[in-house]
């Protein structure tokens, strides 16, 4: 190996590295292209609870709920993950209105924890449902702990 290294060389390299990596990122584009229809579940946003998934995440945003809490990783790390929020409160709807609607008005003295938000029934149920349909989007096993 006593040859130099040339500028002809460096430029080969170079350019062989660049179609390389290039090819490789179309390749994984478009496998994950083909993979993420068959993980989302947007059939259950056609059907009849659609209008109400849609309006618990409207409350989800207006109340700015990432603020606090991540949801499939996403926000901040404050208050727990709430991507499997529903499967953590044994699959039920109810389980998470009651969770809601039962914080504290000034909340718990001397502890973080969630403020009262005063939620109507209706409203209760629609960020509810919305987190039921986080919950069921195929996350590849995110977020990786049961307890969030």
């Amino acid at each position: 190996m006593a040859q130099a290294f040339t500028k002809t060389m460096a430029r080969n390299i170079f350019y062989g590295g660049s179609a390389f990596f290039f090819l490789l990122f179309l390749a994984l584009t478009f496998d994950t292209s083909g993979q993420l229809p068959s993980r989302d579940n947007r059939a259950a946003l056609d059907g009849p609870m659609g209008e109400t998934i849609a309006k618990g995440k409207e409350l989800w945003e207006k109340n700015d709920c990432i603020g606090c809490h991540t949801l499939l990783g996403e926000g901040a790390y404050f208050a727990p993950e709430l991507g499997n929020v529903y499967k953590r409160f044994g699959n039920s709807i109810d389980g998470i209105k009651g969770f809601i609607a039962s914080r504290p008005k000034d909340g718990i003295p001397g502890r973080r924890s969630m403020p009262q938000f005063n939620f109507t029934d209706e409203e209760l149920t629609a960020l509810a449902e919305f987190l039921k349909y986080v919950s069921e989007i195929n996350t590849a096993g995110w977020p990786p702990s049961d307890n969030g």
